[in-house]
């Protein structure tokens, strides 16, 4: 996936991942295992939340926008007849 994250950033995440492991599964992982999970959540995961991440900003959007058209009607003035 093109999700770039900063050194800092994916070792943090790494570490939170060993962490993970280690209290919910009491279990040690080494870093490069670790890694391998970031890279699978990376590649197979983090896809599914992007779309509905994009879905929700599509929905805010639209809702903004129908919101303007509204206020932007109220503008109109109204035409004699003739």
């Amino acid at each position: 996936m093109f999700l770039n994250l900063s050194k800092e950033q994916q070792q943090l995440m790494i570490s939170d991942i060993q962490t993970f492991f280690s209290l919910e599964r009491d279990e040690e992982i080494t870093e490069f295992a670790a890694e391998r999970v970031l890279d699978f959540v990376k590649e197979s995961l983090a896809p599914h939340f992007y779309n509905a991440a994009v879905q929700d900003a599509r929905h805010v959007a639209e809702q903004q926008f129908s919101s303007l058209e509204d206020e932007i009607l109220t503008l109109e003035r109204p035409l004699k007849n003739i």
